[in-house]
């Protein structure tokens, strides 16, 4: 921030920081300082570099492109960024299927605190930080609201600290939080190898559950093994169904995590044990179809669904909070890792896309600056 005041019948430009907050304080006792002729104004704004979506396209409409930094607000953070993840909802947003609530895309980041708003007292300039965003992750600067911010936890680098924020935000929220994974509860996960996958994989077997997961083949489910899964199934040769059934004598799993939506929905009822807790984030297959409703009330089934976008800023922070305290001992003692399976430059965001959407990749695609 910068105050524009009038002093002793001059004006006066005084970098706004903490020190300058004080300065306005003491000045303003002797008075000195005219408050009435006083204002707040934001810090100057200059340029930097963005990602755009040049129109709604594949992933060539993807433009590095010198844009204006954001303006930011008293309860916010200005965060220098490292890296930004990828996420599935990028790919949709930039097609046009999905809206935005920022210019740029980019659900999560990490970086250094350049600046900050008014009324933070949280953090300071300096500050290695990962964050959780509405948008905005694809730039080289992002506002944040504070409670949003995370500190980078031990034993992980700034870089690899991009791929923790919507990821853990996620999987805490929905399977821990609000469905109630406990120990000795068996757990499947849809999607193994991506980014909400391989942290939900080693995050149940931290906490003592059977792991499964779907995968789409053999070396996915190789890897999903090697990070805890006590069985993968590839979806493409097997009924995920028919093999949780058999693993599980026919009970069925307590937790099912799933982002696939309306072809999923019925299996997903039928491999339910008895109080059963169904949790959707996406509908990747669609939202309208037929379903069988018997099998929820046969079995008592909880049906949720959620995602991080559409919750108050209060709820995200709460929700930060709860990661910061349950799920960074969890990283910094090395039972949970970010799963990294590549990094680009930001230039290269159209090449990153591509990969998203192959399918081919196992972990989170990075960006950086």
């Amino acid at each position: 921030m910068m105050m524009m005041c009038e002093i002793s019948g001059s004006s006066t430009l005084l970098q706004y920081c903490h020190s300058g907050r004080n300065l306005y304080n003491g000045m303003r006792g002797t008075g000195v300082l005219r408050t009435t002729a006083c204002q707040f104004v934001k810090r100057a704004v200059g340029n930097m570099k963005a990602v755009v979506i040049t129109q709604p396209g594949g992933p060539e409409v993807l433009q590095l492109q010198d844009v204006e930094e954001p303006k930011l607000a008293e309860n916010e953070v200005m965060i220098k960024i490292t890296a930004t993840a990828l996420n599935r909802a990028d790919c949709f947003q930039r097609s046009g299927r999905y809206p935005r609530d920022s210019l740029y895309l980019g659900f999560e980041c990490s970086g250094v605190i350049e600046a900050l708003g008014e009324s933070v007292q949280k953090w300071k300039v300096g500050d290695q930080v990962c964050a959780l965003l509405v948008g905005g992750g694809y730039a080289e600067k992002v506002n944040v609201p504070e409670g949003q911010i995370m500190p980078v936890p031990k034993g992980v680098s700034l870089l690899e600290a991009a791929a923790l924020p919507e990821t853990t935000c996620t999987v805490w929220s929905t399977v821990f939080m609000t469905s109630k994974l406990t120990a000795g509860e068996s757990f499947l996960v849809h999607g193994g190898s991506s980014g909400i996958g391989t942290f939900a994989i080693q995050m149940a077997k931290a906490k003592g559950c059977k792991v499964f997961c779907t995968v789409g083949n053999q070396e996915k489910a190789d890897f999903c093994k090697k990070l805890g899964a006590d069985v993968a199934i590839n979806y493409k040769e097997q009924d995920f169904v028919e093999v949780i059934k058999q693993e599980t004598d026919g009970k069925g799993v307590n937790i099912i995590l799933d982002h696939i939506g309306v072809s999923y929905f019925q299996k997903n009822l039928d491999a339910l044990s008895i109080d059963g807790r169904l949790f959707m984030i996406s509908f990747m297959s669609g939202s309208v179809g037929q379903i069988n409703l018997i099998p929820i009330f046969q079995k008592r089934l909880t049906v949720q669904g959620a995602t991080l976008r559409h919750r108050t800023i209060q709820k995200k922070a709460e929700i930060v909070a709860e990661v910061i305290k349950n799920v960074w001992p969890e990283v910094e003692a090395g039972r949970v890792k970010p799963v990294v399976h590549c990094t680009l430059p930001m230039a290269e965001a159209g090449k990153a896309h591509e990969l998203m959407e192959s399918s081919s990749h196992c972990g989170k695609i990075l960006l950086f600056n």
